[in-house]
């Protein structure tokens, strides 16, 4: 096992905050095994890059010779975290949960070393509490500390509904730190709250408070949002080998060190030689971004795949060629076609608005035409059986039906 200052230098890279650093350094000092907890709740069944930036970092732990924990939130997944939302999570059903816990595994466990983690599930310990021990955990928090979340702080100034079961949430996941004795737990900037209260629980029980660790959101393609489906600007770990290449290609530079940071199991002192020589100009940034998206898709689907997809996109973006695997969408005939709609329709949007922002921004190609700012209504004729092209990398054939 590496030496304290070491593992210091390689676990604080990407990280947003430690708290307290010093105790981590303490207990890396100790040069006992870890136990480094991340919990999460399977609210939903696939898994993108930002989704993957905490495992990314539980695997660094791993490599050091830590214990890691995950902790799948059967139980804590019936109330879901109300972070960041201004109403009420709806519940999911037993069925919608084991499915998404199955699925989340799997995908994990391309990053993590599935022999060296612990996987524990927190209906264990949480289905077995008695309402005298749940009402003893709840006198161990104040009404106002929980109201010093900033969601739930903004919910109630501005009378939304708060559900007093969504109270009990930080208090759940709190307990699960207890249950494993967690050294460590990890969070994104959105989970502090719940990380502190997990130290404030253990130490209020006699035991050796966790360090909290937590890591940025990641922003996806589009340089500006968080990386999020409903914003269309995710890259999944299940996409097509050439997709995600092209996707990565697509970030904007400023991003380049941060995906290597939090998306790629480079060596720390490579990312920082890395970053300075792009600092200097001595690296260029297309450059870089390939190697950067050569090691993406590596890590999930292979060296073979990854050689594959860059020569794919090469094909498209340099020689100007179309994929050999462009879908064909069927659709039923219309005279005008309302193109944002079509392009919604059809999957290359998320939405009419962004088909038309799309439009106006000089994106959106029909065999290989860029159609006209604020032309939204064309003829039958011009659409189909016609390549329709969004961006760099979103392509589709339309059809009659």
């Amino acid at each position: 096992m590496a030496d304290a200052v070491e593992q210091m230098r390689i676990i604080e890279s990407g990280a947003s905050a430690i708290v307290p650093r010093d105790d981590l350094v303490k207990k890396l000092e100790s040069g006992r095994s870890l136990r480094v907890k991340l919990g999460v709740d399977p609210t939903a069944p696939d898994l993108h890059l930002g989704h993957a930036v905490p495992l990314r970092k539980l695997r660094q732990f791993q490599d050091l010779g830590h214990t890691v924990v995950l902790i799948i939130g059967d139980f804590t997944a019936r109330i879901g975290d109300p972070s960041g939302r201004n109403a009420t999570r709806p519940p999911l059903t037993g069925a919608e949960i084991d499915a998404n816990a199955t699925t989340y595994t799997d995908q994990a466990f391309r990053i993590l070393d599935k022999d060296r983690t612990e996987l524990r599930y927190n209906s264990e310990w949480l289905g077995k509490l008695d309402f005298e021990k749940i009402l003893w955990l709840t006198s161990q928090f104040t009404v106002a500390r929980i109201l010093e979340r900033d969601d739930f702080s903004k919910r109630y100034a501005e009378q939304r509904t708060i559900s007093l079961h969504e109270f009990l949430y930080p208090v759940m996941q709190a307990y699960d730190s207890v249950a494993i004795e967690a050294d460590v737990e990890l969070g994104g900037t959105d989970q502090l709250f719940n990380l502190l209260a997990g130290r404030e629980l253990m130490e209020k029980l006699g035991a050796k408070p966790q360090v909290c660790l937590t890591l940025p959101l990641l922003e996806g393609t589009d340089g500006v949002q968080k990386m999020s489906k409903s914003y269309g600007n995710y890259i999944g770990l299940t996409d097509e080998p050439a997709d995600m290449f092209g996707k990565v290609m697509s970030i904007p530079d400023a991003l380049i060190v941060k995906y290597f940071r939090l998306c790629t199991a480079t060596r720390v002192d490579e990312v920082d030689a890395l970053e300075a020589g792009l600092d200097s100009g001595s690296e260029h940034p297309n450059l870089v971004k390939r190697r950067l998206a050569r090691d993406i898709v590596a890590l999930y689907h292979g060296e073979p795949a990854s050689t594959e997809a860059e020569g794919a996109f090469d094909r498209v973006f340099k020689q100007h060629e179309l994929p050999d695997d462009i879908p064909v969408a069927v659709v039923e005939a219309r005279d005008p076609v309302f193109l944002p709609a079509l392009l919604k329709e059809i999957g290359l949007v998320p939405t009419s608005s962004e088909g038309r922002r799309s439009i106006d921004g000089g994106g959106v190609r029909i065999d290989g035409q860029a159609v006209p700012a604020g032309a939204y209504e064309l003829p039958w004729a011009d659409v189909i059986d016609r390549v329709v092209q969004v961006g760099r990398r979103r392509y589709a054939k339309v059809s009659g039906s």
